[in-house]
């Protein structure tokens, strides 16, 4: 199966089990994507997480069955996934700026998110930074983190501006060999719904007390290079560029990597490269 079709395979899969206690190595089940990937994949192309998604249509079909039906909140709320009416009545003016009962009035506005589906979209020509490089294993240190597979987007950034800049200049010193600059790995190793983020460098020198070691096999990339906007980026090469390759993604045991060449870091606006392991189909 092409990514639309997985993609729109789970979209299908999430409307027939809305009402149960979704996550996302469920949905990922029905696609050929672990739930790291997949969870990755969809964030790349969705610009969400899929437990936000979920979080949204749950909110979105409540609110017309408020509009639509005389079942009581709480049996509403129950239905779909909330152990409260006070927890579901939160949710609920988060997403839609009135309460539940408000809702049941006449002319109330709501705030509603139709079903995703994924489609071939026509864009103007926009060219791509992009070359097909092959390297042998190298190896990276630096300091990690474990995340959920569905924990919040915003939790890796932070990650990077939570780390002291003590940490920066010592693995700077340790920067020699490619891909030269500070790197950002996601790697699932453990078989859990979890991935380590590694804050890392490339280089052959000796791993010292206190920074973690990773070991990149050898493989396949394809580099792009862009200033900006990361998830659009990542976004053009999912949708743009890797269904009419002939290429897909590699083995999970291999990670995907951020490049940043400056060493200015951490920074708001930065030149950088993304890092995709890819085998031909």
């Amino acid at each position: 199966m092409d990514i639309l079709t997985q993609l729109n395979h789970a979209m299908t899969y999430i409307e027939a089990h809305i009402s149960d206690d979704l996550a996302l190595e469920d949905v990922s089940t029905v696609t050929a994507y672990s739930s790291y990937h997949f969870g990755r994949l969809f964030y790349y192309i969705a610009n969400m997480s899929l437990s936000d998604y979920i979080r949204k249509r749950k909110l979105s079909l409540a609110a017309m069955e408020l509009q639509s039906s005389d079942a009581k909140v709480i049996e509403i709320a129950l239905k779909y996934g909330y152990d409260s009416a006070d927890s579901f009545a939160r949710a609920f003016v988060k997403q839609h700026g009135v309460t539940p009962s408000t809702a049941r009035q006449p002319g109330v506005n709501l705030t509603i998110f139709p079903p995703l589906t994924f489609q071939i979209k026509i864009k103007g020509v926009q060219a791509m930074n992009l070359r097909i490089e092959q390297k042998p294993s190298f190896t990276v240190v630096g300091i990690k983190k474990t995340f959920r597979s569905d924990a919040p987007v915003n939790l890796v950034p932070t990650f990077w501006s939570d780390t002291p800049r003590e940490i920066y200049d010592k693995l700077l010193s340790f920067i020699n060999t490619e891909p030269s600059g500070f790197l950002g790995l996601c790697a699932d190793f453990n078989g859990k719904h979890e991935f380590d983020y590694y804050i890392a460098v490339a280089t052959t020198k000796p791993v010292p007390t206190g920074l973690e070691k990773l070991n990149v096999p050898s493989a396949t990339w394809a580099v792009l290079e862009q200033n900006g906007e990361l998830m659009d980026l990542a976004n053009r090469f999912w949708t743009e560029w890797l269904p009419s390759s002939g290429y897909k993604r590699a083995a999970e045991n291999i990670p995907d990597i951020e490049v940043y060449p400056e060493t200015d870091m951490p920074k708001e606006n930065f030149k950088y490269q993304l890092w995709f392991p890819i085998v031909k189909e």
